[in-house]
């Protein structure tokens, strides 16, 4: 369901110049959020995760 209404609300925004601004900038902000995230994962130590309750 939310990536319905993520296409959805890009479909609508896109109608407008102002609209492909605003989903440009979200989209370089997101891509720099993602590359920061991948950079911290590969150069620190693995991170120990808690086991799984059944």
């Amino acid at each position: 369901m939310r990536r319905f209404f993520k296409f959805v609300m890009a479909r609508w925004l896109a109608r407008t110049p102002i609209g492909l601004a605003v989903l440009a900038l979200g989209w370089l902000l997101g891509r720099r959020r993602r590359r920061v995230q991948q950079e911290g994962q590969r150069s620190s130590r693995p991170v120990r995760r808690r086991p799984r309750r059944r």
